[in-house]
Parts: C-alpha cells; sequence; structure tokens
C-alpha cells in the first residue's frame, strides 16, 4: 500500500503514542535494517513495524496478487506491484468518506493533519523522506490521489525518480483502463487488510 493506506492504517488519534507510529509508519519507506530500526523509540519502532506487516500482508494477498497479474499483463512487468499500490490509495482517496472511520475528517483535514504532525517531526525521518515530505506537503499529494491526474502525476514521477522505470508512466493509464475490476478487488481487499492490522498488534 501508498501513503495514504499506511496513514489511515496508524490507528486512532486517541491513542496515547499515535503521532509515533504515524512518524515510524512513514519513516519506514527508508529504514533497512535490525540496527536502524532500533535507533529509534519504542513507540516509534511499533510504528515501523506495523508499516512492514502491512506491506508484507498487502503483497501475499490473493486479491492484491490478482490485480498484480492484471497489471503485468498490461505491459507493467515488474513494477505492477508499485502502480497497484498507488491505484489502491487512488481509490481509496476518491471514496475516502466510505473507509474513513472517522465520518466527520474529510480528506483534505486527514491530509493537512498528518503533514503537519509529519513536519514538526521532520527530524526524525531519513533525509530522503525529509527533503520528499517538503514536496509532498506543497502540492497536497494525498489530496491528489483522489483525481485521476493525482494517480497519472504520481506515476510519471515515479518513472522518472526511479531506475528504468520509464514504463511506469503508462501505469495510470494501464489501471484506469480496467478500473471496476480495480475497484471490485480493493473493495473485498481493504476490509481484510483493516482487520488483519487490527488483530495482529503484537507482530508491530
Amino acid at each position: 500500500m501508498n501513503f495514504l493506506a499506511h496513514l489511515l492504517l496508524s490507528g486512532s488519534p486517541a491513542a496515547p503514542d499515535y503521532a509515533d507510529v504515524v512518524v515510524g509508519n512513514f519513516a519506514a519507506e527508508a529504514v533497512r535494517g535490525r540496527a536502524a530500526l532500533e535507533a529509534y523509540a519504542p513507540a516509534v519502532q511499533r510504528g515501523i513495524r506495523l508499516h512492514r506487516f502491512i506491506d508484507s500482508f498487502t503483497d501475499a494477498h490473493p486479491l492484491v496478487r490478482r490485480t498484480t497479474a492484471r497489471l503485468r499483463a498490461a505491459g507493467l512487468g515488474k513494477w505492477a506491484g508499485v502502480v497497484s499500490d498507488v491505484g489502491f490509495d487512488h481509490l481509496l482517496a476518491r471514496d475516502f468518506a466510505h473507509y474513513h472511520q472517522d465520518a466527520t475528517e474529510s480528506l483534505p483535514a486527514f491530509a493537512q493533519r498528518h503533514y503537519a504532525l509529519l513536519h514538526a517531526r521532520r527530524e526524525e525521518l531519513p533525509e530522503r523522506l525529509q527533503h520528499m515530505l517538503h514536496y509532498m506537503r506543497r502540492d497536497d499529494w494525498l489530496s491528489g490521489y483522489a483525481h485521476p491526474e493525482g494517480l497519472e502525476r504520481a506515476l510519471l514521477g515515479l518513472s522518472r525518480r526511479v531506475p528504468a522505470g520509464a514504463v511506469l508512466a503508462m501505469g495510470a493509464a494501464a489501471f484506469l483502463e480496467e478500473l471496476p475490476a480495480y475497484e471490485a478487488d480493493f473493495r473485498e481487499f481493504w476490509p481484510e487488510l483493516r482487520a488483519a492490522v487490527g488483530s495482529s498488534i503484537a507482530v508491530w
């Protein structure tokens, strides 16, 4: 899953260590190995472990594998998983009121709340994520995911940043071309992912 899903699965804002878990969940994109993990406070480590659990559960799930198989067949090859992650964030953002457990919080409000939290603790993030957070906040990536143009921008940006990732530029078109199939996969997958996170607190 991509940024929006990870943040939405970080738990309740009422939890005493919520901010630490959010920071860890976001930082995990660039935290590799046990030594890097253990450099963080225990509550932040919980967020990093949560991120890893979400990724492992997602990658192994048959519904997600069905999605990535379809994207591979559409020409995305090894990048099918990346397109699936960003595409699912598009569906999550587009129908945010349906998936967010707090019906009173809009996607823009959710996004701004998390930008502010992460910006306030940006010094705890790996350097490359500090840099990325600046652009994410400035251009409001999280809210942008709700629109097909935002999906296209995200994948086009990735196609320019990752080695041999040029094919990602066609990822949005491939995802949107078979959108009903991906919508069906995501609608079925998301409740299972949320339930797995809720029942596996001890793992992370």
